[in-house]
């Protein structure tokens, strides 16, 4: 079995489309929800949301034709793997062979903005008006089919998707395929573009979203006060190597990816399941596929700030490491900066995991005004913090009942 390093970062998200930008604006506890700017207010139930709202594809190195040619969310993929290579400084030919180079870059949602415009050119005009670009623009594979074309990866590629927890699982099977032997370098993460009418009208009716006007009430995770989460959007990519090639080539390494835990709840097709043991299973396996032996230990919670979820991830936690340990524990939840980022948010999570192993500073969860009673661990309120955590992991849960969890080193 190989050791997987994580060699290259890239992101596009509502507090940044660079790693050091949304890091720096992470560790000041900044948020990025706000009233939404690109929809008129008057036809959606939900007022606020995460959005990136200064993204130009062509400073991410893409020509016009593939902006003409891709969906929103598949731009923000397309432009965080160009900074993940660039970061990586990975030579595709030369390092790793084209056939042992992959993709694994998935989406909850796809091209959904797209799906909405052509639905709107269905109903105005007919069938014969319907883009010929409007399939390969929508499904939720051409970002990672995409990525590879732009970067020779002509290895595995393995578009994932499961819900929010598509970005973790995305990457917990790059990791397998290297530490299987199937691969010697992974282009991996999540994208999502879903804030638009249709999206924001399917989640707000279904009661998952926050209908605070206030963007320091709307997004709550692990305060008693939450009602819902807020819709984020963004992508984050990351470039995982065989280690013996990464030290061969002199790459700088973020930290090593040690472990993966992949369970299902069986339980509900919204809901998590209350008691979190599905949740803790997933833990447990990452960790114990890690080594983990009690180290320091930083946790990137889910934390969407929804009634079920946050409970029941606490009891996860608990169950998971035992309740000693689990106070130990620091953990955050980011989305209470920059929203939910659906499918994208487990890769941008994992991300900003490796950089808290990384400069040993913890992010905070910002507006935790009113800690659960129910929710009684160390979620890092309102302030960031210094802390030398040896191991991090990251959760991500989807409807479905999917639970994904990976775990990082320090090294």
């Amino acid at each position: 079995m190989k050791r997987v390093v994580i060699t290259g970062l890239g992101c596009v998200s509502p507090l940044g489309n660079s790693i050091n930008t949304m890091w720096s604006r992470l560790q000041k506890g900044e948020c990025a929800i706000r009233q939404i700017q690109t929809l008129p207010l008057d036809t959606i139930p939900v007022q606020i949301a995460a959005e990136v709202l200064d993204f130009n594809p062509e400073e991410h190195g893409l020509d016009k034709s593939t902006i003409r040619h891709n969906d929103r969310y598949a731009l923000f993929a397309l432009a965080a793997a160009n900074q993940a290579m660039a970061d990586s400084g990975l030579n595709v030919g030369v390092d790793v062979a084209p056939e042992r180079f992959g993709t694994a870059i998935g989406s909850g949602i796809g091209g959904i903005h797209t799906f909405n415009s052509q639905h709107t050119e269905l109903l105005k005009s007919g069938a014969r008006r319907i883009s010929p670009l409007f399939i390969p623009m929508m499904i939720a594979n051409i970002a990672s089919g995409n990525v590879a074309i732009a970067h020779h990866a002509e290895g595995p590629c393995l578009p994932v998707v499961t819900a929010c927890a598509t970005g973790t699982h995305s990457v917990g099977e790059a990791f397998r395929m290297i530490k299987e032997g199937r691969a010697d370098a992974m282009i991996t993460g999540g994208s999502e573009a879903a804030i638009c009418e249709i999206a924001i009208g399917g989640f707000a009716n279904s009661k998952a979203l926050s209908t605070s006007t206030d963007p320091n009430a709307a997004s709550l995770p692990f305060d008693a006060r939450r009602k819902g989460f807020v819709m984020g959007e963004g992508a984050g990519v990351m470039i995982l190597e065989d280690y013996e090639i990464a030290k061969r080539r002199g790459a700088h390494i973020y930290a090593e990816v040690i472990g993966y835990g992949n369970t299902c709840d069986a339980h509900h097709y919204t809901a998590p399941r209350p008691d979190g043991k599905c949740a803790a299973n997933a833990m447990k396996l990452a960790l114990s596929e890690g080594g983990y032996q009690g180290e320091s230990l930083y946790i990137n919670a889910h934390g969407t700030g929804t009634p079920l979820n946050d409970k029941s991830e606490t009891s996860a936690i608990k169950q998971a490491l035992g309740e000693s340990e689990a106070r130990k524990a620091v953990i955050s939840s980011t989305k209470s900066m920059m929203g939910h980022m659906l499918g994208a948010t487990g890769a941008v999570e994992l991300i900003i995991s490796a950089l808290t192993l990384k400069d040993g500073i913890v992010a905070p969860t910002i507006n935790l005004m009113e800690p659960d009673p129910e929710c009684d661990l160390d979620y890092t309120p309102n302030t960031a913090r210094q802390y030398a955590a040896d191991v991090a992991i990251s959760n991500t849960f989807g409807f479905g009942g999917h639970n994904a969890c990976v775990a990082l080193r320090k090294i």
